[in-house]
């Protein structure tokens, strides 16, 4: 069983920062590419930021500039910085992580996307 688990998010003015981390836990024998998503209130949920194992990122372009996204593959957690927050950025923030679980005896197993949980992001005026 994989879980991924977020934390940050929070109230913050318009012009304010937050940094929003996911970890990933549980029977995983390598993570792919990391991502955060997002779903303002009565909108889909929409790409923010994706980062691959080798460090390549990629951007909406509504956070290109404001946002970056790294991870550290040693603790398996994917990191937020959202600087320079805008109203429409408000949003409950999804981590999305590509995992291949650990099989019978160590071995590699399956490739799956899992999501974590949510995190509520509130920009206030």
């Amino acid at each position: 069983q994989v879980h991924l688990v977020e934390s940050g998010g929070g109230l913050v003015q318009a012009g304010g920062s937050l940094r929003l981390s996911c970890a990933a836990s549980g029977n995983i024998f390598s993570i792919n590419a990391m991502g955060w998503y997002r779903q303002p209130p009565g909108k889909q949920r929409e790409l923010v930021a994706t980062i691959t194992s080798g460090g390549s990122t990629n951007y909406a372009d509504s956070v290109k500039g404001r946002f970056t996204i790294s991870r550290d593959n040693a603790k398996n957690t994917v990191y937020l910085q959202m600087n320079s927050l805008k109203l429409d950025d408000a949003a409950v923030y999804y981590c999305n992580a590509v995992i291949r679980g650990r099989g019978a005896g160590g071995s590699a197993g399956s490739l799956y996307a899992y999501w974590g949980q949510g995190t509520q992001v509130t920009v206030s005026s």
